[in-house]
């Protein structure tokens, strides 16, 4: 889509994505290696009960989630900026996620570009809220 078919309270959903066990400790080995995404048993201990997926990786299939909706398209150009990042409830195994996308901001730029801000707020297959942030990006009009 181009700059000037987004508008303010635009919604769009995305497909689902399941995230399995192997998914959230391959991911937490390459970018998060921390205990709570690789070691079972000592994240059964912890206050999450077991192994939980990585918060930058729940940003990261949030934004996969809305990019394959592919409403963007070629006219995207580059993201500008993230912000009010939130980590609301721990991402477990064989949670499935999808986002729900509004366009909060769009802003006319110079050379023919304008600037589109949407909150991606994401839920697990319970309706649980799990993440929450805010991303611009630079579009072509």
């Amino acid at each position: 889509m181009r700059f000037h078919e987004f508008y303010i309270g635009q919604v769009f959903k995305t497909k689902s994505l399941k995230l399995t066990k192997e998914d959230i400790t391959r991911f937490a080995r390459e970018f998060d290696p921390q205990y709570m995404h690789l070691d079972e048993e000592k994240a059964f201990q912890g206050r999450f009960n077991g192994i939980i997926a990585s918060g930058i990786q729940t940003l990261a299939v949030s934004f996969k989630l809305w990019v394959e909706t592919g409403s963007y398209g070629d006219e995207v150009i580059a993201g500008t900026a993230m912000n009010n990042i939130k980590f609301i409830k721990p991402v477990y195994p064989g949670d499935e996620l999808y986002t729900i996308v509004e366009v909060i901001g769009v802003k006319e730029m110079r050379n023919g570009t304008g600037l589109v801000t949407v909150l991606l707020s994401t839920f697990n297959n319970k309706e649980e809220q799990v993440f929450e942030g805010d991303l611009s990006v630079l579009v072509k009009q």
